[in-house]
């Protein structure tokens, strides 16, 4: 199998390297012996590991999975010139990464935690050459689409990258609602789980709006409640919550 390898030992790298972990050899390069231990014994199978200083990268494929602020400390530890760097840091445009990291091509991509069960959305850009090459890469781990320029991919960050933390707040809203009305812990969060469920597998084929509309009946229970959601503007706060990230993802 090929082996990708992995700067970096944290959430996101371990998420994707979960989905990987059965297609490619992975090698995950950190600064703590035991943290890549405990990177390893949570993968749930062998990986070559390696302390930072001084790795040679030559010729390897690289999944940069650092925190953006600390590019310029991991960059001059490594040695030799890397094929291929896909990089996941949010807002780190590739005219820095190519400053930073001596590489033949750079890719940026932006999958989600929905990695570590395949699920992810990974938006991609960069060199074109490497294109076909990064999305079946990243087809490991859930579905891909390649985007023509650097600001597409900052604004899919916001949505695709930043989306499971907005979700999780609407689901546990809304299992908080349910127990308010009465509807025991376990039963709400098994009724959520179930309806997010079948959301995701409508939502692939059906637009929202018809959506919406094929469940909304005049005077029924889903118009009272969805007027209370546009009542507490609930759609202007979520267009909101893309531009906020957006623009962090510009200022990082």
């Amino acid at each position: 199998m090929k082996t990708i390898t992995f700067i970096g030992n944290g959430n996101m790298a371990l998420s994707i390297a979960k989905g990987l972990k059965d297609s490619y050899t992975i090698e995950v390069v950190g600064r703590d012996m035991k943290k890549l231990q405990k990177f390893e014994q949570e993968l749930g199978t062998e990986i070559q590991k390696h302390i930072l200083k001084n790795f040679d990268i030559t010729q390897k494929s690289l999944i940069l999975c650092v925190k953006p602020a600390n590019i310029e400390e991991v960059a001059p530890k490594l040695q030799g010139k890397a094929e291929i760097l896909y990089s996941v840091l949010a807002g780190t445009s590739i005219e820095k990464l190519k400053t930073n990291f001596n590489t033949n091509a750079v890719v940026r991509t932006m999958p989600n935690l929905a990695a570590s069960v395949g699920k992810s959305m990974t938006t991609l850009t960069g060199d074109t050459s490497y294109k076909e090459e990064a999305q079946k890469l990243f087809s490991a781990i859930g579905s891909t689409r390649w985007l023509s320029s650097e600001k597409e991919i900052d604004i899919a960050t916001a949505l695709a990258g930043s989306g499971p933390a907005y979700l999780a707040l609407i689901a546990e809203s809304l299992s908080d609602g349910a127990v308010k009305q009465g509807l025991k812990r376990e039963d709400a969060m098994a009724v959520m789980r179930g309806l997010f469920d079948g959301f995701g597998k409508l939502i692939q084929e059906i637009h929202p709006a018809l959506l919406k509309d094929g469940v909304m009946s005049p005077g029924g229970t889903t118009a009272a409640g969805y007027a209370a959601l546009e009542k507490g503007n609930v759609r202007n706060a979520c267009i909101e919550a893309i531009e906020k990230a957006y623009k962090k993802a510009v200022e990082l």
